[in-house]
C-alpha cells in the first residue's frame, strides 16, 4: 500500500476522510508517506499550535474540549491530537482522550485523532510531529496537542508547539514538588483547572511565587496564570485570549521565528536519528560483522560504531 496523490489533494482541500487516511499512513510509515509529507510541508506553517500538558487527572481532555467549543463559537476550525499511551498489545493508541471528546462528533470544523506515543520517552513520537504538519496543511486554524501527562520527562512538547499550557489542579499531592518539576518551566501559560476546588488560591499563589523567583530576561514573556473550571467553561474564553496574546507577542518580538527554527531543528534531528538507526540493527551484514568483532575483542564498541556511522 502506498500514499496516493489524491490523498494529498484531499488533505489540502481539508476533507476529513483524506486527513484520516493520511494520518493512518503517517503512523504506519506507509511506503511513499515521506514524499507525501514533503508535498504537504510547503502548505503548513499557518496554524497556531497549542501544547496542553500536565499531570494525569488535571482535566486536560475536558479543558481541550471546552477550548475547541470556544474556537468553534468563534467560527474557527480546530484539530486535536490526543497523545495516548501505546497499547502493549497492538502498539496503537488507547483512545481514551478521543472518547472523552465525543461531544464534537459530526462537527466538520473539528478533527480529533488519538496518536500513540509508541514508547517515546518524552511523550511524543515522530508521528505526532508529522500529524501536526498534516492538520496544518489541511488549513485548520488551531491545532491542539494534548500530551499524555507522564510527568517531568514530558518536555518534548516544546519541540512541537508554539504556545505551551501546563495544567495544574488543586489538591494533587505535594505542590512544592510539582513546582520544582521541570515540566512547569516550559509553560507559556499556567492553567489552574478545577479552580472551584478548595486550595485553588494556594496553588495560584505558589505558581506566582515560582514565577517571581525564576530568572527573567529583559523583554521576556510575562507568563500568566489562568484559572478555569473546564467542566462548566468558566475561564476558558480568558485562557484562549491569553493564547492569542502570546501568539501576538511572539510575532512582534521574533520569538515565533526562533521557535519555528527550534522545532525544525528537532524534526531534522529526529528524522536523522531514525535513518541512522535503520542502518544499525541486527540482521544487517555490516552490523552483525561489527558485533562479531566487538565480541571477539578485535574492535571496541566506539570504534565499531564510528565505522558503521561512516558507512551509513
Amino acid at each position: 500500500m502506498t500514499v496516493q496523490a489524491e490523498i494529498v489533494d484531499g488533505v489540502l482541500a481539508g476533507r476529513h476522510p483524506a486527513i484520516a487516511r493520511m494520518l493512518t499512513h503517517v503512523e504506519r510509515r506507509t511506503s511513499g508517506v515521506d514524499e507525501a509529507l514533503a508535498a504537504l510541508h510547503p502548505h503548513a506553517g499557518r496554524a497556531h499550535v497549542l501544547g496542553v500538558t500536565g499531570p494525569p487527572g488535571s482535566g486536560k481532555s475536558t479543558l481541550v474540549s471546552a477550548l475547541v467549543r470556544h474556537y468553534r463559537d468563534q467560527g474557527r476550525t480546530a484539530g486535536v491530537l490526543a497523545v495516548d499511551p501505546s497499547s502493549v498489545f497492538s502498539g496503537g493508541a488507547i483512545l481514551g482522550d478521543r472518547i472523552r471528546m465525543s461531544d464534537h462528533g459530526g462537527d466538520e470544523g473539528v478533527f480529533i485523532r488519538s496518536v500513540a506515543t509508541r514508547g517515546a520517552l518524552g511523550g511524543l513520537s515522530r508521528a505526532c510531529l508529522d500529524a501536526i504538519t498534516v492538520l496544518d496543511a489541511a488549513g485548520i486554524d488551531v491545532v491542539v496537542l494534548e500530551t499524555v501527562g507522564v510527568g517531568q520527562a514530558e518536555v518534548d512538547v516544546i519541540s512541537a508547539a508554539q504556545t505551551i499550557a501546563v495544567v495544574s489542579v488543586p489538591g494533587m499531592g505535594d505542590d512544592v514538588q510539582a513546582i520544582k518539576a521541570g515540566l512547569l518551566e516550559v509553560a507559556d501559560v499556567h492553567v489552574v483547572n478545577k479552580s472551584d476546588r478548595e486550595g485553588a488560591s494556594r496553588t495560584v499563589a505558589e505558581l506566582r511565587e515560582m514565577l517571581r523567583l525564576s530568572h527573567r530576561r529583559a523583554g521576556q514573556w510575562n507568563v500568566p496564570i489562568q484559572q478555569t473550571v473546564a467542566a462548566t467553561g468558566d475561564g476558558v474564553a480568558d485562557l484562549a485570549d491569553a493564547f492569542a496574546k502570546h501568539l501576538t507577542w511572539m510575532a512582534e518580538c521574533g520569538e515565533l521565528d526562533r521557535r519555528a527554527r527550534r522545532n525544525a531543528a528537532t524534526r531534522i534531528r529526529w528524522v536523522a536519528e531514525e535513518l541512522v538507526l535503520q542502518q544499525l540493527r541486527p540482521g544487517l551484514a555490516e552490523f552483525d560483522a561489527a558485533v562479531d568483532a566487538v565480541t571477539a575483542h578485535r574492535s571496541d564498541p566506539l570504534a565499531a560504531a564510528r565505522r558503521l556511522l561512516d558507512r551509513a
